[in-house]
């Protein structure tokens, strides 16, 4: 895998990719030449304005926020239509062909053409790069350049809000948490499917009513009035019939040694909430518990358990601009079937991503000893995430359907996809097409007060 040994030429003149790799999870302040390279040489969210030497990655324009023109969009809740739906791929990448775009591949994708040589395939179309965030989002990277630090040895993080936090990662630990932080909905609604589809074409199949506060991307708010909690959540489980009525509802915040991930979970047989002793990390969750808690959005949580690095940037084909997957024409039995989901549906562009490697800490315990994610360096989201076993076998490939959200005014995770490559299960889930709608985002009409104990309580009653 051929990296970029210079992270960035103008911003980190000195640091190598060997460097990157060794340093310790501290951080320093940027300084205000390196902060003003985000309206000269990067874009406001730290990404190189340039394209690449070929073209095929285009420059950065950012000349679209919100609803681009031409489109007519009926609102939040509503089917968001694909400013690109007239365009055909470029070529398709498929097991015959694959040598001549192995050095835009990431592992986990090598693997899936491997596994499913006659059926795995990616359609590749034009790269864009022409939508972008609010100016308050910008402003605030600016502040969390200025300001933020890591804390506790890495487990926690101050001094940000309303997006990354280090938008000129120089180690590990800061790229991780940029992941982290990159900046989502405050509000988010939805009734997701869930499908784990079996080697035979057998389907588990859940539902999750889906809700998530996070004060700390709500614009309306100024920096000194935000509580300190990074989300609340409140998940209810519709699906299978066994688990229906389970509530978790719990909080977290960017500060894991002193204000560590809290959770209650109400149980319909019992008709009671109790607290969780842990939340997190490699608990099983999905039907037949297929992913782990931290697999959601390809990680989540406390990063205590790993040793984090930055390997380099790559061009990779990565899901992108993911609409037409969410076409609520398209019907489950068309999308799903065996051994991975069906390439149709799927768009790939090729973009520049961060490469973080997390490797488990000796004498700690989680069924992923080593994870490779893919970041996209336009939004700060995971994309692609290669999970190995405690042998360093590639076991789990996952990736992320981002679309660009008009409601959100940025990019939205869609549909999840897991894949086990020595089973030949995977999960599809934040599935919609068979539902209602999309998800109702930043429609203001959630409060922390609805993430308590007692909110649990009261709903499952």
């Amino acid at each position: 895998m051929h990296m970029k040994p210079l992270l960035y030429k103008v911003a980190l003149p000195a640091l190598t990719a060997t460097a990157l790799m060794i340093a310790a999870p501290v951080s320093a302040k940027l300084s205000a030449d390196e902060i003003k390279t985000l309206s000269t040489t990067l874009t406001p969210m730290g990404a190189e304005r340039e394209g690449n030497k070929d073209g095929s990655i285009p420059p950065y324009s950012g000349k679209w926020l919100g609803v681009p023109p031409g489109i007519t969009y009926g609102g939040t809740g509503k089917h968001q239509p694909d400013p690109y739906a007239n365009e055909k791929p470029l070529f398709v990448i498929t097991a015959q062909n694959i040598a001549q775009y192995a050095d835009r591949l990431s592992e986990g994708q090598k693997a899936l053409f491997k596994k499913y040589p006659e059926t795995f395939r990616m359609p590749v179309y034009a790269s864009h790069r022409d939508f972008r965030y609010a100016d308050k989002v910008y402003a605030h990277i600016k502040e969390n350049a200025a300001q933020a630090e890591v804390t506790d040895g890495g487990l926690g993080v101050k001094g940000v809000f309303g997006g990354p936090a280090f938008p000129i990662p120089k180690n590990g630990i800061e790229l991780l948490w940029s992941m982290l932080s990159s900046p989502k909905a405050f509000n988010e609604m939805a009734t997701y499917d869930q499908a784990v589809v079996y080697p035979d074409g057998n389907i588990a199949w859940g539902r999750v009513d889906y809700k998530i506060f996070a004060g700390v991307y709500d614009l309306n708010t100024a920096r000194k009035d935000w509580d300190g909690k990074s989300d609340h959540f409140n998940v209810l489980t519709l699906l299978p019939e066994r688990e229906k009525g389970s509530i978790i509802v719990g909080h977290g915040y960017w500060d894991y040694v002193n204000h560590p991930r809290q959770a209650w979970q109400y149980n319909p047989g019992t008709r009671r909430v109790r607290q969780l002793p842990s939340f997190g990390f490699d608990m099983p969750q999905g039907p037949g518990g297929f992913r782990t808690v931290d697999d959601d959005r390809l990680f989540n949580g406390s990063p205590e358990r790993y040793d984090w690095k930055v390997i380099g940037k790559k061009e990779v084909y990565i899901p992108y601009h993911a609409y037409k997957i969410n076409d609520p024409k398209l019907k489950y039995s068309d999308m799903l079937p065996k051994g991975h989901i069906n390439p149709d549906v799927m768009r790939y562009e090729l973009h520049r991503v961060w490469v973080l490697e997390a490797n488990l800490k000796p004498g700690v315990r989680h069924q992923y000893a080593k994870r490779v994610f893919y970041i996209d360096e336009d939004s700060w989201n995971p994309v692609l995430v290669d999970n190995h076993d405690a042998r360093g076998q590639l076991w789990r490939v996952g990736m992320v359907n981002f679309y660009y959200a008009y409601d959100l005014q940025g990019y939205q995770a869609g549909v999840s996809l897991y894949h086990d490559l020595l089973s030949g299960v995977y999960m599809a889930d934040r599935l919609i097409n068979e539902q209602k709608g999309p998800p109702r985002i930043n429609s203001g009409e959630l409060d922390p007060s609805q993430f308590t104990p007692d909110a649990a309580r009261q709903k499952g009653l």
